[in-house]
């Protein structure tokens, strides 16, 4: 459960528009972006099903694969939110400083990224 939480918060970019979204083997439909992450499966083959391309207008995206339950394979786009301003490029580089700080307090790195992911949402 805890993979799909960090999947649907990495992937929270989504633009909802793309739903419903219908197999066209056996015709399942998905009506929300949770949905989708959450009754289909990964690839088979363990990779992770994300891969990273650019769109017409040279913006970076994010092309999702996901097994529907009849085993046929959907994709969707996420389109990357990373802001590239010096603001935010200012920012990656402190979260990036942090992260090493506190595992060096204990945490694991995924929990580390995590605290700090809601540290910056307000949550507590």
């Amino acid at each position: 459960m805890q993979d799909h939480e960090e999947f649907l918060a990495g992937l929270k970019a989504l633009a909802e528009a793309a739903f419903p979204k219908r197999c066209a083997c056996c015709g399942r439909s998905f009506d929300s972006a949770d949905q989708f992450l959450t009754e289909t499966k990964g690839l088979r083959d363990g990779r992770t099903g994300l891969k990273q391309a650019i769109d017409d207008a040279e913006a970076t995206i994010v092309e999702v694969y996901r097994n529907c339950p009849c085993g046929s394979t959907l994709m969707d786009f996420f389109t990357d939110r990373r802001d590239c301003s010096e603001a935010g490029c200012h920012r990656r580089t402190l979260f990036d400083k942090l992260i090493p700080h506190l595992e060096s307090k204990n945490m694991t790195r995924a929990d580390a990224r995590q605290y700090l992911l809601r540290t910056l949402r307000g949550e507590t």
